[in-house]
């Protein structure tokens, strides 16, 4: 019998993580959605990513830890990735989102973005000071 899973992130800003979202290629919908699974069962969350499958993803906001956690039915999984890797990638966009938006803000511009082929992001700023 298949059930809703639990999965804790550190992840805690909504934009970062519907800009990570969108980078892995993912639309996902805003508000109080429901999240499908086994059977029809839903539960509820801030972001949902629809699937064609019977099982969507969820994002619901978990106040005692401040942070965002994935809810969705595993025995139903249908990225083409592991849940694993699914969330070390969407960690690794979360983390150049906050960067780019906390680099923003202090008035720097990327002058350059590699990504290597190990799979890391090297990322060039500066900031002109008049």
């Amino acid at each position: 019998m298949s059930h809703f899973s639990t999965v804790k992130t550190e992840l805690r800003d909504r934009s970062a993580l519907i800009d990570a979202l969108k980078d892995l290629g993912h639309s996902p919908m805003e508000g109080e959605c429901q999240v499908r699974g086994y059977r029809g069962q839903t539960v509820t969350a801030e972001l949902s990513i629809p699937t064609e499958g019977a099982g969507d993803l969820g994002f619901r906001w978990n106040a005692a830890s401040a942070s965002y956690e994935l809810v969705t039915d595993l025995d139903l999984w249908s990225e083409p990735i592991p849940v694993e890797r699914f969330l070390s990638k969407l960690t690794q966009r979360y983390a150049l989102r906050s960067i780019l938006a906390a680099s923003a803000q202090e008035g720097f511009q990327v002058a350059e973005e590699r990504q290597e082929q190990d799979g890391t992001i090297e990322l060039v700023v500066t900031r002109w000071d008049g």
